[in-house]
């Protein structure tokens, strides 16, 4: 009688267990959800942005359509990558650069650069781009996280069997890696 007591408490704190551990997941793959939300968030407003920056640019700008064509494709291509988180990475670089491309013109345009809807519009998009950099931080804590518990033994048999699965962290762009390399300093 008392190997089938020790039997059933010791199946009851398995099960307590398994609870808890698939209760831990679930908070971790909501915060993992709420982060990509943080995300969404701000690059619609980003897609937002871009169409009147470029009808304040095509304004003072006329003989820059390609460039101007440029970002606009590359604003549809961002909002239409709906698939998985790598493509939207690669369109958000596009994008990204594209936009660079509008802020180089200033150089050719001073009268550009002294209007204020295209600083203002420039400060904006600043601030969002400093907004989607702290919430893709963010998006790739809360995955480092979610990520680690399920390969994580004992927690890891609790995600092979309610089929948790890693999930991909939103990736830097190539030039971003690259500013984050230290520089070389030569004398």
């Amino acid at each position: 009688m008392n190997g089938l007591w020790i039997v059933l408490i010791f199946l009851a704190v398995c099960c307590i267990y398994a609870v808890s551990v698939y209760n831990g997941f679930i908070l971790l793959r909501n915060r993992v959800n709420e982060a990509w939300s943080d995300i969404e968030v701000q690059m619609k407003r980003r897609y937002d942005l871009i169409p009147n920056l470029v009808e304040t640019v095509k304004g003072y700008a006329k003989h820059e359509s390609g460039t101007l064509e440029k970002v606009i494709q590359a604003r549809n291509m961002a909002m239409a990558s709906q698939g998985n988180i790598k493509e939207l990475a690669q369109s958000e670089n596009v994008l990204t650069g594209a936009l660079k491309s509008i802020f180089a013109l200033t150089e050719n345009y001073p009268d550009l650069k002294a209007n204020a809807n295209f600083m203002e519009l420039q400060r904006e998009l600043r601030d969002t781009e400093d907004k989607i950099q702290a919430a893709r931080r963010f998006y790739n804590g809360n995955v480092l996280a979610f990520n680690t518990k399920i390969e994580l033994f004992p927690s890891n048999i609790v995600a092979a069997v309610f089929h948790f699965e890693k999930r991909d962290f939103f990736e830097l762009a190539e030039g971003e890696q690259d500013a984050r390399n230290a520089v070389k300093v030569q004398f």
